[in-house]
């Protein structure tokens, strides 16, 4: 198959912006890890599919560094985009962003990248565009994305190891 035409990063670029309720608040009374994990694959999805056009599966969660605690007082922005791609996947880097909305302070409280595949109308891997990098920031997350792709690598391995290792019975034995 041929390589689509290359596209630029701010084509797939992705936003979603929520206020912080009582419910969405552990008891450190903070927002849930969990909750915007979800809210991380969700925008991270959407810039995938804006990317390929195709339908796409989440490879993997490379990392998700929560640097600042949300509060109730603040709404959390993500903003997403694919940053680098293989053949058939997309590297989607998702930022996050709190506002203190009595203040207006705002702080990145949260970064991520995730890995996606696109798929075919069989439901097999299929070639997606190039990224054109042209802000800083993209130039930045584009030139050392080749750096983060051998670490995938390498712990995709390292899990098929781990893996290899385990068994499935006895899984339900809690004591």
């Amino acid at each position: 198959m041929t390589q689509p035409e290359a596209k630029y990063c701010k084509e797939s670029r992705c936003v979603k912006i929520s206020h912080v309720f009582p419910n969405d608040l552990n008891d450190h009374h903070t927002m849930f890890g969990g909750k915007l994990m979800a809210y991380i694959d969700d925008v991270a999805s959407i810039s995938a599919a804006r990317h390929c056009r195709r339908s796409t599966v989440t490879a993997s969660t490379d990392s998700v560094d929560f640097l600042h605690p949300i509060r109730e007082s603040d709404s959390v922005c993500l903003a997403s985009y694919v940053t680098w791609t293989g053949t058939s996947s997309m590297e989607v880097f998702v930022k996050v962003v709190a506002e203190d909305l009595r203040t207006g302070e705002r702080k990145i409280a949260a970064t991520a990248f995730l890995t996606f595949v696109a798929l075919d109308d069989d439901g097999r891997p299929t070639p997606v565009p190039r990224v054109i990098p042209e802000t800083a920031e993209e130039k930045f997350l584009y030139e050392t994305a080749a750096g983060r792709a051998e670490k995938r690598k390498l712990h995709r391995q390292q899990s098929s190891q781990l893996a290899a290792n385990l068994t499935v019975e006895k899984i339900w034995d809690v004591v």
